[in-house]
């Protein structure tokens, strides 16, 4: 049964724990306890209503303010499939989670208030969607309830979505448009009897019928090196294995392979996953590979197929979202970290701030705030082994440390 990663995206109050809590409800995924204790809470707040919105929020802060602060994960099945959903919040100031809960999603739900149709937090987690290179979006257009169901206020805020994506140019994503009323369920699991007008799939359908995986085309084969092997015992003297991930790609036993950056070559003597050799792996897989050569291979290295091109970059230009509650410095050194390979890197020059409200690029800011996205050019210590993120995505990203807290301040596009 495979999986499928959603994140949800919206303005504050748009009704993503709601709605997740209704998608809950209704395909019958919460314990008769947990059911009780909402109830009781709602009881308590003196709702005549179930808030459903209680079963993703779960920090004291989040349900005494009815809102999402950091991003939780929920899980859940029905008869096809797995879910895991990460519920993100809205308010401008936590859009670092967003990004954090999209970084592995195949599925971006952005929710919109009917009343309020399309503001610049949904540009942003758009954007940032259209970035990380997500190829099922799903608009739900939430509270329909609150505009008396109108076919007319969908329609419209529909092709003003559609407007702004002609703008944007989201690489090819596959957009499906839903309205729904998450407090009532119309449209999320069942269909609505108050939206006849509506002939699309159900919220379940539409996540039901999606690829759980995202399509690389033909991603080359990258293996970061996290661990170098040497166990120095009598029973595995002369053994030396290499512990990692499979970025993008396979491999298989046999294969002839370079090593980055020292560019010598070797074949692929076996892979081992669970104390068990296996003849090859995919990609994401976590194994250990071992060589019939014995060659000088080191943490942060990375092995690719013989004759593969590749690139080495130690200066390129780039897009960031920038995550510090500090503003970038140029000229500072930073940390960047591409897989497993950390280096130093200092940001040259910003070449442009995106102007969220009208979607352009603007060099008429030179400094990036919070949540700020735009183009940079970065400078590094020592080259790093990555692909263009449009091309290889799992290979194509990376994010920039403050060296001084070594907290993540950036993430970025190659």
């Amino acid at each position: 049964m495979d999986i499928l990663r959603i994140t949800t995206a919206g303005s504050v109050d748009d009704g993503k724990s709601t709605l997740i809590g209704r998608l809950l409800f209704d395909t019958r995924s919460v314990t008769n306890d947990k059911l009780e204790a909402i109830e009781a809470t709602s009881k308590r707040k003196g709702l005549d209503f179930l808030d459903l919105s209680l079963l993703t929020d779960g920090l004291i802060a989040e349900r005494e303010q009815g809102i999402t602060i950091d991003v939780a994960h929920i899980y859940f099945s029905t008869a096809n499939r797995k879910y895991i959903i990460a519920d993100s919040p809205g308010h401008v100031e936590y859009t670092r989670n967003m990004i954090t809960g999209a970084s592995t999603a195949a599925v971006s739900l952005i929710l919109i208030d009917a009343r309020k149709g399309v503001v610049e937090q949904t540009r942003r987690h758009f954007y940032l969607a259209s970035l990380l290179r997500i190829q099922q979006v799903i608009i739900c257009i939430n509270k329909m309830d609150l505009a008396s169901y109108s076919q007319d206020v969908f329609e419209k805020i529909r092709a003003d979505f559609v407007s702004m994506n002609e703008k944007i140019g989201s690489a090819g994503a596959t957009i499906t448009y839903i309205p729904v009323a998450a407090k009532d369920g119309d449209n999320v699991v069942f269909s609505s009897l108050n939206m006849d007008w509506y002939h699309g799939p159900t919220l379940l359908e539409c996540l039901e019928n999606t690829p759980a995986t995202r399509k690389i085309a033909h991603a080359p084969f990258r293996f970061s090196v996290q661990y170098v092997i040497r166990p120095h015992s009598e029973e595995y003297h002369d053994f030396r294995g290499y512990a990692g991930k499979l970025t993008s790609g396979c491999v298989k036993t046999g294969d002839r392979v370079s090593i980055l950056p020292s560019l010598k070559s070797s074949k692929i003597k076996s892979i081992i996953h669970d104390d068990s050799e296996k003849k090859e792996a995919g990609e994401r897989e976590s194994v250990v590979i071992t060589l019939d050569d014995d060659i000088d291979v080191s943490r942060g290295d990375m092995i690719i197929k013989e004759g593969d091109s590749f690139s080495l970059l130690n200066r390129f230009d780039s897009v960031i979202c920038w995550m510090g509650e500090a503003p970038l410095q140029v000229g500072r050194l930073y940390l960047l970290q591409h897989g497993t390979n950390r280096v130093k890197a200092k940001i040259t020059a910003v070449l442009s701030i995106l102007d969220i409200n009208s979607l352009d690029d603007s060099t008429a800011k030179t400094t990036f705030g919070l949540n700020d996205i735009g183009k940079v050019s970065i400078q590094l210590a020592k080259p790093i082994f990555a692909d263009q993120y449009e091309v290889n995505a799992p290979n194509g990203g990376f994010i920039i440390i403050d060296e001084s807290t070594n907290g993540t301040v950036g993430v970025g596009f190659v």
